[in-house]
């Protein structure tokens, strides 16, 4: 019985510690969003909605507000409008969206690539690049039939190509959390340690500026 009660008592002061991070999270971005960035695949919606649930903050996913606000799919607005015209809206979003404090949003993989749209991020929100390696991208990826930039002849080189041209940019990101093949909840509490970590060390810097 006793160590039932041990165990419980670690329990309990667990939780009551990782309440308190969260706590602690979400006092230092000050109403800030935080800005899930990275390619098709490597994590973003997934790990988004537990970080908001965790943070008891709310989670919006660019490319369906996208979607409501066109009132069509990505797909169809690339079928029928092209890329530019796609990529103009999801510019328009997500400044809508960054209006809105306190918020986890997970982007597309092209919307970071906007200076415009990283500007924006940069202003009002705090940026984290889920980075993954290609094949880990691939393999998730492959089998949906719903991905417009790899609805061509050789998936494997155009996603390799999207790696090569968009990893530069991605890496301007506030921080990099690798996204790898764990459950997610162990990616969320990657993505956890790293944004309290940096949220710290900025608050730091904040105080020691003139």
């Amino acid at each position: 019985m006793t160590d039932v009660k041990t165990s419980r008592s670690r329990d309990h002061d667990a939780a009551n510690r990782r309440a308190s991070a969260h706590a602690r999270i979400v006092e230092l971005l000050g109403g800030r969003s935080v800005v899930l960035v990275g390619m098709m695949g490597a994590g973003k919606t997934s790990v988004g909605k537990r970080l908001a649930g965790r943070l008891g903050l709310t989670f919006i996913d660019a490319d369906t507000a996208i979607e409501e606000a066109a009132k069509k799919t990505v797909s169809e607005i690339f079928a029928e409008h092209g890329e530019d015209y796609f990529r103009q809206g999801e510019r328009r979003v997500i400044a809508r969206l960054l209006r809105e404090p306190g918020q986890i949003i997970a982007t597309g993989g092209g919307a970071f690539m906007n200076p415009e749209t990283r500007a924006a991020i940069r202003g009002a929100g705090i940026s984290i690049w889920l980075r993954a390696d290609w094949e880990l991208l691939y393999e998730r990826v492959r089998r949906r039939p719903t991905r417009p930039l790899l609805q061509t002849a050789d998936p494997v080189g155009t996603l390799k190509a999207l790696v090569e041209a968009r990893y530069p940019v991605y890496a301007e990101a506030d921080l990099t959390v690798q996204s790898v093949d764990v459950p997610h909840e162990a990616m969320v509490d990657a993505v956890v340690s790293a944004l309290e970590a940096w949220l710290v060390e900025d608050a730091e810097r904040g105080q020691k500026a003139p």
